[in-house]
């Protein structure tokens, strides 16, 4: 039975996955800078991983910044490339099972992106993102490793980072709960570990992106929201889109395997019938 693979080569990720029949096959992910290496190298990891026979593979769809650097047609098999906006939009939706949300996808950058059975359009985005957990925890912990930011922060203590509406005012403010953030940073002190400086990092990021999708819903009229994205699977995430649900009655939803909707859209738009580019080359 044949297979359509959706690969999506970002900046330091790639994630591989294969669709046969609706159904999502065995996602894989690969950390490479080189994104040609990483998606050779996530390509045949895949293959092998799932014993599968190159003449299985009717289809490869590529995306992500990554796929620029593909000039011709992977091991001779049928290769397109599709925009990222669109392979965002359709993944979302897929692993959501909704028919209307804004997607936020959640990478070195943060893009989000209108997503409908109709149409997808992207809406902005933002230069917060993973990139910036990386380029302030190197700064600041001397750490450089994502994994080892989030196990950091998993002991940390906002209080000790972080400035709350309750720090500023012993009245209820409408709408404003006393553990709102009412800055960032804003109590810094000196007794502050690496633990809470790294979840004051984390935080200062997911709320920004928070924000950001918040401000979209009210300018789309569109209430749920997708968070895809490798950041969608960081464990605080849960729990700093909760704050924000409660506070602003905003859906936020994680689906399973959000970290690989960009590479599922990619492959469902090849039997969707989406805009693709084919690559033509020897």
């Amino acid at each position: 039975m044949s297979i359509i693979i959706g690969i999506d080569i970002g900046g330091s990720t790639t994630k591989i996955v294969g669709v046969q029949d609706g159904a999502i096959i065995t996602p894989m992910l690969v950390r490479a800078t080189d994104p040609v290496a990483s998606l050779f190298g996530a390509f045949g990891k895949f293959i092998d991983g799932n014993n599968l026979p190159l003449n299985s593979v009717e289809q490869i769809m590529i995306t992500g910044v990554g796929a620029s650097y593909i000039g011709r047609p992977i091991y001779g098999l049928p290769t397109a490339k599709v925009e990222e906006f669109l392979a965002n939009g359709l993944g979302g939706l897929f692993l959501t099972g909704l028919s209307h949300a804004i997607i936020v996808s959640m990478g070195t950058g943060t893009a989000l992106v209108e997503a409908s059975e109709d149409s997808i359009k992207h809406i902005g985005g933002t230069g917060i993102g993973g990139g910036t957990i990386l380029g302030l925890s190197s700064r600041m912990l001397n750490i450089r490793d994502i994994e080892l930011v989030i196990k950091a922060a998993e002991g940390g203590d906002l209080s000790n980072v972080d400035l709350m509406v309750g720090d500023l005012t012993k009245d209820l403010l409408p709408g404003l709960p006393p553990y709102t953030t009412a800055s960032n940073f804003g109590r810094i002190s000196d007794v502050a570990t690496t633990g809470d400086i790294a979840l004051g990092i984390i935080n200062l990021v997911l709320q920004t992106i928070g924000m950001t999708a918040i401000f979209a819903v009210r300018g789309t009229g569109v209430n749920n929201v997708a968070l895809i994205g490798n950041l969608s699977v960081m464990p605080q995430c849960k729990d700093v889109f909760e704050i924000l649900r409660r506070l602003f009655s905003v859906d936020f939803i994680i689906p399973n395997n959000a970290e690989y909707a960009t590479a599922v859209g990619a492959a469902l738009a090849y039997p969707l019938g989406k805009q693709y580019v084919r690559v033509e080359g020897f």
